[in-house]
């Protein structure tokens, strides 16, 4: 079994249900934000920080609603899988996501279209699905 690396991210949505994706410099992979759980931190400080750091974005607590636990090969660490504490995170009015960090490109995507940008795996084949699903039965 590949080592695993342990993440939290986060699906933010806009009003137009287009979701936010961001690549990392020095690779292609796009993907929710977030990022890697530090040892004795918990999942939901994880993902607070990571928008934080990564974003801009404060978030509290009760912003975020957890998803489950997801699976896939890691985009960026060839050989690794992430087990990933996935959140749907509700943004405020005025919100602004503001790529810094080691984020590169922040951008909106239609989840039922995502266009030809190169997805991470945990992206492509579990969180777009899950959103399409969702979307479908609201």
């Amino acid at each position: 079994m590949p080592p695993t690396l342990h993440i939290a991210a986060a699906i933010l949505l806009n009003e137009r249900q287009q979701v936010l994706l961001v690549r990392k410099g020095g690779t292609t992979a796009f993907m929710q934000p977030g990022g890697k759980v530090d040892p004795g931190e918990q999942p939901l400080e994880a993902l607070i920080r990571g928008l934080r750091e990564e974003l801009g974005l404060v978030i509290t607590a009760e912003a975020a609603t957890f998803l489950g636990n997801h699976q896939a090969p890691a985009a960026n660490e060839p050989g690794f899988r992430v087990d990933c504490a996935l959140y749907q995170v509700a943004l405020r009015a005025g919100d602004q996501a503001v790529p810094a960090a080691e984020i590169e490109e922040a951008v909106w995507v239609a989840v039922d279209e995502p266009g030809d940008l190169p997805l991470a795996p945990l992206t492509r084949d579990v969180i777009l699905p899950l959103l399409r699903r969702q979307l479908l039965t609201s």
